[in-house]
């Protein structure tokens, strides 16, 4: 896709987004997305070499490899969100086999799904494309909702199916996240013992975050203190919400602030809202990858060109898309794909 497309899919918005220079933290402060990535980064880290190779498998995987940056389909959502209410667009994806194909025909560096769908396809893939394991998952079946992450396998059964790496969610500032944080702090540990790589999905749930018709469960300052947290207990990757507003902090007053973090580190442009989520993930040590959120319909190819401009500009590592690429016909889902790698292998788009 030529750099017109892109621009035009930006719209109105693509002079600021494409020319936006930041002025937060320096680019040059940065570790950001490159060839040589896992040598400057984790080859200096306690990672053991069974890690270095399967983070390097995928990074090397697919349309974007030997870029640094990464293009994940993730499919939890037939736990998260009911099989029903995700596949019901398209039935296809009942069969996991279709997951799969999807990630690979989309030419993704890996495909990150549950236990049963990658345990169901593991002598047929394990080889053609990185596996990545969700480990725990919110399950919908308990009335009333609760909003708990548990844990649906072990790390041994990840690395028998296979995998390359495995994930997990943790729901910062819910009542369970004491036990979700040790929980996923000692099964990274076990999974980059077995050498697997991590990737954690660092949610914020509370429904005291959300004041006065505002949402700050994606505030930049409350998602970069969860991204400093999953970095903490080692995720090699972060897979964050991209953010939409900041003060959080201030607005529902808890935790702790400093004026500096609104006037000095960030201001209200995206870029900059994204940069001080990417400056929590060790100023870009650990990848940022964001999500690419529910699909809305006609706008989610515009929307999402402008998550990826604006990923790559703050120095992110990619955006990790599912719904709004399996929500729709299977090869609409690869072209939708190719749009938003296009983004990351256009030279033009620098990192502001």
């Amino acid at each position: 896709m030529s750099l017109a497309r892109i621009t035009d899919l930006l719209g109105k918005e693509a002079d600021d987004l494409l020319s936006y220079q930041c002025k937060t933290f320096p680019k040059e402060q940065l570790h950001t997305p490159s060839p040589d990535f896992v040598d400057r980064v984790f080859a200096l880290s306690n990672r053991n070499p069974q890690v270095l190779r399967n983070l390097q498998a995928m990074y090397d995987h697919g349309r974007l490899a030997g870029t640094g940056y990464l293009s994940i389909l993730p499919v939890d959502q037939g736990i998260e969100h009911t099989a029903g209410a995700s596949f019901a667009k398209d039935p296809l994806y009942f069969d996991p086999e279709n997951i799969i194909k999807l990630a690979i025909e989309g030419n993704c560096n890996a495909v990150a799904t549950t236990f049963g769908n990658l345990a169901m396809m593991s002598r047929k893939y394990a080889h053609k494309i990185p596996f990545l394991v969700k480990l725990n998952h919110n399950e919908l079946l308990t009335y009333p909702t609760k909003y708990n992450q548990i844990m649906f396998g072990t790390v041994k059964d990840a690395w028998n199916l296979g995998a390359a790496a495995v994930g997990a969610t943790v729901y910062f500032g819910s009542e369970q996240s004491d036990r979700q944080i040790i929980e996923v702090a000692e099964a990274f540990e076990e999974a980059h013992a077995m050498g697997m790589a991590t990737v954690l999905w660092c949610y914020t749930r509370n429904n005291a975050f959300k004041k006065d018709g505002v949402n700050y469960e994606t505030s930049a300052d409350i998602t970069g203190q969860a991204n400093h947290i999953g970095v903490t207990i080692q995720a090699d990757i972060i897979k964050q919400k991209m953010p939409d507003v900041n003060g959080g902090f201030t607005a529902i007053n808890f935790s702790k602030s400093d004026p500096l973090m609104y006037s000095k580190l960030s201001t209200n442009h995206p870029i900059d809202l994204c940069r001080y989520q990417l400056a929590n993930c060790y100023m870009g040590r650990a990848g940022l990858i964001n999500s690419g959120g529910e699909s809305k319909g006609a706008s989610d190819l515009a929307d999402s060109v402008k998550h990826a401009v604006v990923n790559k500009r703050a120095g992110g590592t990619g955006l990790i898309l599912g719904r709004r690429a399996f929500q729709r016909p299977f090869q609409e889902g690869v072209d939708f794909l190719h749009t938003i790698q296009d983004v990351y292998l256009a030279k033009e788009i620098s990192i502001a």
